[in-house]
């Protein structure tokens, strides 16, 4: 009885690790001859991704945050609330295309042998990368929708100014259409300069993973992410802030230092200021109010939906329920919103997905 009982609980193991979303599949294309901004090439650039859905479906395009993954996106909290029969973006009605950005996920990165001799790729880089494995990758001619969290935020802005038309919708999330600057760019530096002031780092040809990697980024991670009012709620004691820091300190981590400075210094020229007015899909801009990396208030959004038709924020409320640059992350927040824009928004063109 009792080997019966560890079968039986093993196959319920097993189920509930191997659901998935209908039609799901992740696999990679390779981009041939991808040229980066700094004019270095690749024969072939890997764009690792996950579809899905059925392909002759309205196409929707979802992005990633720094040293994320598509597949990341298909957890309880994001995809969990979106992808199933009857949510928002419903699978079985929309195909849902989520790419790993350059230097992340199944995609090509520093860690896979070329270390810090990678090119030195930015943003542009990487919606160029999407573009392409949406248009010759997937033969996708149309999108509709954009929705992209963080880095994806600040992907989903560049979308809308280097490919007007060709979605109906973005939904940039956590992010600001304003110069990389101020405390997020300062606080990025912190990260990527305990790393390279670290000896062990050896200029990125380090034996194993600098001491610093892991404990700067668990400090920037609670710095700038978890929201005010929820840390302290979790935190009411220094002994028990203490004991929080040395759980996060001991949690798995395993990652590539170099992958994560390239993701990091990627952002460092994003700026979309001055081309917003090229945006002409329907803009839904999602944040929330106690974002430690985007401070609502700089008051950087109004201005823009004062230009841009058809344009509005939905702000998050802070609280101790919320965390803070990572409450977009979880869809509950701000999936209704996207439920409406989706049912309401016209269709910008009428080309088929399909070439």
């Amino acid at each position: 009885m009792k080997k019966l009982f560890l079968i039986l609980l093993f196959s319920i193991c097993s189920v509930s690790v191997a659901s998935e979303f209908f039609g799901q599949k992740t696999q990679h294309w390779n981009a041939p001859d991808f040229t980066f901004h700094t004019g270095e090439s690749f024969k072939e650039l890997k764009i690792g991704y996950t579809t899905l859905g059925n392909p002759t479906n309205p196409a929707i395009l979802i992005l990633h945050g720094t040293a994320g993954s598509g597949e990341r996106m298909l957890d309880k909290d994001f995809g969990g609330e979106l992808f199933g029969p009857g949510q928002a973006l419903d699978a079985t009605k929309f195909f849902i295309i989520l790419p790993d950005s350059i230097g992340a996920g199944k995609s090509s990165k520093p860690s896979d042998n070329l270390r810090a001799k990678f090119p030195k790729y930015n943003y542009d880089d990487m919606v160029l990368a999407q573009y392409r494995l949406v248009t010759e990758g997937l033969k996708i001619s149309h999108l509709r929708m954009v929705l992209g969290n963080s880095m994806g935020g600040m992907h989903t802005w560049l979308w809308g100014i280097q490919h007007p038309g060709f979605m109906d919708i973005l939904v940039p999330m956590a992010s600001l259409p304003i110069e990389m600057s101020g405390r997020n760019w300062i606080m990025r530096r912190f990260f990527i300069d305990s790393i390279k002031n670290d000896p062990e780092w050896m200029e990125g040809n380090y034996t194993k993973q600098p001491s610093s990697f892991h404990f700067a980024y668990t400090y920037y991670s609670i710095a700038t992410n978890g929201g005010t009012q929820a840390i302290q709620k979790q935190t009411p004691t220094s002994e028990i802030a203490n004991q929080y820091i040395k759980n996060r300190m001991s949690a798995p981590f395993d990652a590539d230092a170099n992958d994560y400075l390239y993701q990091f210094e990627s952002s460092s020229d994003y700026n979309p200021t001055g081309q917003l007015d090229k945006i002409k899909a329907r803009l839904l801009v999602i944040n929330s109010a106690d974002d430690e990396r985007n401070p609502t208030e700089l008051n950087a959004i109004t201005p823009v939906l004062n230009k841009i038709a058809y344009s509005r924020l939905f702000l998050i409320p802070a609280s101790d329920q919320t965390s803070g640059h990572g409450t977009t992350y979880k869809a509950k927040w701000w999936k209704d919103q996207v439920q409406e824009i989706i049912n309401s928004a016209p269709i910008l063109t009428n080309t088929s997905n399909l070439r």
